[in-house]
């Protein structure tokens, strides 16, 4: 019997390595898996590399694992938004690596590594320092950069509603990355909401196959005891 759930934040932890690639869900704190990246700073794996759409805010969950030095380099859209002050201290003090990388290309990057597409061109940064470096093509008459699809050793997600294959749902706007960062990972560990019986998802709202999902854990919404 397929059961992908686990019952402690530690066994949705197990195995997570030093050094590891790990790419985190959320716009800013909306679909953010707090639980997971907590349960991460509990597991002890540093030197990471953190793939996000920003670098946390105040001194809890991604700032504090930062804060923590158990980062060496994170690759994001928006490293400087309120609250980053993390983020600031650690990149002016050089202890911080940092690569921006476009909204866009970032979340084609990780859509491409779950497609099994090694590289793209895209219009994107070329004329830019974020272009610097890269392969670049005229296509249509119109210069593009060449960029390598970004595949992760973890991806921590958070869903709305997941059974026990792993098949996860999304609310609204908490969709976000999550999505397409559980297809671009050997180890995809989601946080859901709701945990419902097999055959309860509807098949047509099923965003995530539970094909690409290893683990599932049960975090409840905030204020639900149930």
């Amino acid at each position: 019997m397929i059961d992908k759930t686990v019952r402690t934040m530690a066994e949705a932890m197990d195995g997570i390595q030093d050094g590891s690639v790990v790419l985190l869900g959320g716009f800013g704190s909306v679909g953010q898996p707090d639980a997971l990246i907590d349960g991460l700073i509990e597991q002890g794996a540093k030197d990471l590399v953190i793939v996000a759409n920003n670098a946390g805010t105040g001194r809890i969950g991604l700032a504090r694992l930062m804060e923590l030095g158990r980062v060496r380099r994170i690759i994001c859209s928006y490293p400087r938004s309120a609250g980053s002050v993390v983020f600031e201290e650690l990149y002016r003090a050089g202890k911080l690596e940092l690569e921006i990388v476009p909204q866009g290309t970032l979340a084609e990057r990780m859509r491409a590594a779950g497609a099994g597409v090694g590289a793209f061109f895209t219009p994107t940064a070329h004329g830019t320092r974020l272009a610097e470096g890269k392969e670049v093509r005229e296509i249509n008459g119109r210069p593009h950069i060449l960029e390598y699809a970004l595949h992760g050793d973890v991806a921590l997600v958070e869903a709305w509603c997941a059974d026990r294959w792993g098949n996860l749902t999304y609310n609204k706007s908490g969709r976000n990355f999550n999505a397409v960062m559980a297809t671009a990972a050997r180890l995809t560990i989601a946080q859901a909401h709701h945990i419902v019986p097999l055959g309860e998802l509807d098949p047509e709202a099923v965003v995530t196959p539970g094909i690409f999902v290893n683990r599932v854990v049960a975090v409840p919404p905030k204020g639900d005891n149930t």
